[in-house]
């Protein structure tokens, strides 16, 4: 019921804006991403150079923003439109798959290749439903602590040690009751951003069924953890978005930030001498935060066939080749899908020795893989509500727990 609702919806509403721009007969073979405006240029690079290979088809990219690319990739897939390839991170499988808008490549490529991709501490390439649906460049985009040294020579390990040296740097220096430095910032009213600390305490978003378990204890501690750091302990911003958090972080108003690789080059850049680590320790468990770790790679659209999907399958290969992985790495701190590329670059003069970059890959070895199940969908849609509810004062932790789960179900049981 919920894909024919869907069909029905992005084709009545959508289709002809959507799918305008694809000409089937061009010769092109166009990849949709999201990654950032340096990496884009990067990858053009290499499209050009692929281009040699075929001079009678030119080989292009578009860039959407994430929660743009999803819908509108799946509106002109629907339509029998849409690129050959999208580059994105692997939770949009689940809903690509239910949809039917990609199609599986394990039988295009062979069991060797698909053996030289790591496996642990996670699997790089994403199988779902028995298929193999993404074939991935790189693997983290996962959230880190990320400190200024000039203000926290070394991270606090656990949240003890949080606090202790929160109460040293946070300072209300003019006197209005309102610090105007913090220790930490980071985006948690957002459900991504709290996800760490449930599985500090323990817990989980999801059981093995892929039901929700919101009302958990887990759930509970790791939002009264963010409450008493702003409320009680005061060392983290009454208000903080994203674009507040960052803010903040560059213009050295919070010693440290919980944030992900795609901020790191704005930090260096502003002239900020960084420092990554783990998100401290969770002194009641012993247990580590445990930040969502995606893959990011390479689907086929359903409608590529022929001489365009045997192209788009070659591509893949020379994109996530060891040469073309490393590149990326050395430029991005990324770290690489294929087993060889992640040892030449561990072993690398200049990335084996980044402390950033070795630090990245000591955190993710204690996060978690990203669940890609649809489900995911609506369990941050229910999240969203009641746990900011927490900052408004509308619910206790204890309430907005069971008011997530009570609204994760409903919504998985409606969509379903």
């Amino acid at each position: 019921m919920w894909k024919k609702i869907c069909q029905i919806f992005f084709l009545l509403i959508f289709i002809g804006s959507a799918c305008a721009p694809f000409n089937p007969q061009k010769k092109q073979i166009v990849i949709w991403t999201t990654l950032r405006p340096v990496e884009r240029e990067l990858l053009q690079q290499k499209l050009d150079q692929f281009a040699r290979r075929y001079p009678d088809y030119t080989f292009q990219q578009l860039y959407y923003q994430p929660e743009e690319l999803r819908p509108n990739f799946i509106i002109s897939s629907l339509a029998g439109k849409g690129p050959e390839l999208v580059h994105v991170p692997s939770d949009f499988i689940g809903p690509f798959v239910e949809l039917e808008v990609v199609q599986p490549l394990e039988p295009f490529f062979s069991q060797a290749f698909l053996d030289s991709f790591i496996t642990e501490p996670f699997p790089a390439n994403t199988w779902f439903k028995g298929h193999l649906y993404q074939i991935a460049d790189r693997v983290g985009n996962h959230l880190c602590l990320v400190y200024n040294k000039d203000i926290v020579p070394e991270p606090p390990k656990t949240i003890s040690e949080l606090i202790e040296m929160g109460k040293q740097i946070a300072r209300d220096e003019d006197g209005d009751g309102i610090p105007d430095r913090y220790a930490l910032a980071w985006n948690y009213i957002e459900p991504y951003f709290v996800i760490p600390f449930i599985g500090g305490y323990g817990g989980w978003i999801l059981d093995e069924n892929n039901r929700p378990t919101l009302n958990t204890p887990a759930v509970i501690k790791a939002a009264r953890l963010i409450q008493d750091l702003r409320n009680k302990y005061r060392i983290i911003p009454k208000e903080s978005d994203y674009e507040t958090a960052n803010a903040l972080f560059r213009d050295g108003r919070t010693a440290m930030i919980i944030n992900g690789p795609w901020s790191w080059g704005t930090y260096l850049k502003d002239g900020i001498r960084l420092g990554i680590a783990r998100i401290p320790k969770i002194d009641e468990t012993g247990l580590w935060p445990t930040p969502l770790v995606s893959p990011m790679g390479y689907m086929l659209n359903a409608n590529a066939t022929g001489k365009k999907r045997r192209i788009a399958i070659e591509l893949i290969r020379y994109l996530t080749s060891t040469e073309v992985e490393l590149e990326f790495a050395r430029r991005f701190l990324l770290v690489p899908s294929r087993k060889d590329a992640l040892e030449k670059a561990l072993k690398d003069p200049e990335l084996g020795q980044n402390e950033l970059y070795l630090a990245s890959i000591d955190q993710m070895k204690v996060g978690r893989l990203m669940p890609v199940v649809t489900e995911m969908r609506w369990i941050w849609d229910a999240m969203r509500p009641a746990y900011q509810g927490i900052f408004t004062g509308k619910y206790s932790p204890e309430e907005a727990a069971r008011e997530m789960q009570r609204l994760a179900e409903k919504l998985i049981e409606e969509s379903r």
